[in-house]
């Protein structure tokens, strides 16, 4: 039995979403999510009132409740407590088959939420919540002692709450078991809005080879080791970087490194990317340089693809068969010398050679898209739901807890 008269009722908590992009993968995984939830599945979105990383609100959007298509969303100003308060007294008066979030770490959207669940304050039968990657050894490797420190907190906490693990891979669903061994995990593939053919390519880009790096600015991308990668290469070459820079630190680092390349290789910071031009900017490109630490899916890869432009990447994704077969390469081991070896293989094939590995970049993903599965996770799981009811806990009684909590938290909002 659903929340409301047959309706499967789905509150998703995400700190990014649209008209944001900073974000990356996760916005697009969210959007689709929304944006293809059939009728019988309500869906109310909780997201932060600015994109990631910006010091302002979207415009006319903090503190309000928007329409999109069948879907509500709520653009949440996280640091003013009279908002939380007004948000949570809405949120009580509905029950929800499950409670989404998309985040392992985020305080606002992912811990909160579960103590408000755990408390009454929001009555959700399943929380299901998918970690984006998070749990990547890659992810894994950045801010280690803190994370672990969190965990040891955290993780009993999770058990006793009885989650549902979203996982885009089965690759993603074994690092979300050498950490929670007894986890029960849905493996559903993140969805897409690309379309099922790749963009044409019709002539090949003349002079020296053209790469891409179209992704945050931020360790886990490891855009650092291109660069040192391309201190090495003898070959002319160009190479355009897009995105946001999420860690000002790590970005004077790059600058650094940009400074001591080779005279005869050309590297550009062209600034951020909405999601709209993504494609057709990978089009003009013969190669996309992503030596990423880790990715529990890579939007941007299947991105790439779909524009007929070749990847040359780490093996820390899903994609390595795809992409094996697709005019780019999976660089292995991940090092400097590996990768400068592969731009050099780039860099020395004649304009008609790129012509034809970009041609191949788009028939892989043509017979990629063409077995993905787009059903949307939230109707896999009303549908599991509907067919096997132990797949959820049973719903907690905390109506008693519910109403004292709120006592307090009234005494403190009329403070």
């Amino acid at each position: 039995m659903t929340a409301d008269g047959g309706r499967f009722r789905a509150l998703i908590m995400s700190s990014a979403f649209e008209p944001g992009f900073r974000g990356g993968g996760p916005v697009r995984s969210v959007r689709h999510i929304v944006d293809t939830a059939p009728a019988n599945v309500a869906v109310t979105l909780v997201t932060e009132d600015r994109d990631v990383g910006s010091p302002q609100p979207y415009p006319g959007l903090s503190g309000t409740w928007i329409d999109r298509g069948r879907s509500r969303v709520f653009y949440l100003p996280v640091r003013r407590p009279s908002q939380w308060l007004r948000l949570l007294r809405e949120l009580h008066t509905q029950d929800f088959d499950v409670l989404y979030l998309n985040s392992l770490w985020s305080p606002p959207f992912s811990v909160l939420p579960v103590v408000a669940r755990r408390l009454g304050l929001i009555r959700a039968h399943t929380v299901l919540l998918a970690p984006r990657g998070e749990l990547s050894a890659g992810a894994l490797a950045l801010k280690t002692r803190k994370k672990l420190a969190f965990l040891r907190w955290w993780a009993p906490f999770l058990r006793r709450t009885g989650i549902l693990w979203h996982a885009s891979t089965e690759r993603e669903a074994a690092e979300i078991r050498a950490l929670f061994p007894d986890a029960r995990i849905m493996v559903v593939l993140n969805g897409l809005t690309l379309p099922a053919e790749p963009l044409a390519v019709l002539a090949g880009n003349e002079g020296p080879a053209r790469f891409v790096f179209v992704s945050r600015i931020s360790p886990k991308k490891n855009l650092d080791l291109a660069l040192t990668a391309l201190q090495k290469v003898a070959h002319p070459v160009s190479v355009d970087i897009y995105g946001p820079i999420e860690d000002v630190q790590y970005w004077s680092r790059c600058r650094r490194l940009i400074e001591h390349l080779p005279s005869g290789v050309r590297v550009s910071y062209l600034g951020e990317l909405t999601a709209d031009r993504v494609r057709e900017t990978f089009a003009r490109y013969d190669a996309f340089l992503f030596p990423t630490c880790g990715e529990n899916f890579g939007h941007v890869i299947a991105e790439s693809l779909s524009a007929s432009c070749p990847v040359v990447c780490s093996d820390q994704t899903p994609w390595t068969d795809v992409l094996d077969g697709g005019g780019g390469a999976v660089v292995r081991p991940l090092t400097a010398t590996a990768l400068s070896i592969e731009i050099e293989r780039i860099a020395t094939r004649t304009p008609t050679q790129r012509l034809e590995c970009r041609r191949a970049a788009g028939d892989v993903y043509r017979s990629w898209r063409a077995t993905t599965d787009d059903r949307n996770v939230l109707d896999q799981l009303r549908v599991a739901a509907a067919e096997r009811p132990g797949l959820e806990p049973p719903r907690p009684h905390h109506n008693t807890q519910a109403r004292s909590t709120w006592r307090i938290l009234a005494r403190r909002d009329d403070g």
